[in-house]
């Protein structure tokens, strides 16, 4: 019998297929009460021309896991999401293993909602720092 926690994360990564998230292996890892985390791989599919971790990759792992994480939180069947800013920090590079990005509210409104986002490497260091601002917008 899966978990509600189970659950969530098999809707996450099913939904992904077919988009840029199974294009960069994203897949959802651990999900909580105010927030949710996914993994990508650091391979030369998301490097920058030098060997290292993409930025551009890295905000998009980033979004993805934000925006998710509003899908869950919010009522999909009454909302449909979209991003209206991300921005992002990056700290620290990266060559090899995976990255995890774990967003986590910080405002929750009925039409906004705030998410920091903090990607880290394998040893748990910071190597960027997001925030995304997400909208509900009532389905027609």
């Amino acid at each position: 019998m899966e978990t509600h926690k189970e659950k969530i994360l098999k809707v996450c990564n099913e939904v992904c297929k077919n988009t840029l998230m199974e294009t960069l292996d994203i897949s959802f890892i651990d999900v909580g009460e105010n927030f949710l985390m996914a993994k990508m791989p650091v391979t030369s599919k998301v490097y920058q021309p030098d060997g290292v971790l993409h930025g551009g990759a890295t905000v998009a792992l980033a979004e993805s896991v934000g925006s998710a994480a509003t899908y869950i939180f919010m009522d999909q069947n009454k909302y449909m999401i979209r991003g209206l800013e991300i921005s992002a920090n990056h700290v620290k590079s990266v060559k090899d293993g995976f990255v995890y990005a774990k967003a986590s509210i910080i405002h929750k409104g009925r039409t906004t909602q705030l998410w920091e986002i903090k990607v880290t490497n394998e040893a748990g260091g910071l190597v960027s720092l997001c925030k995304l601002t997400t909208i509900a917008l009532p389905k027609q």
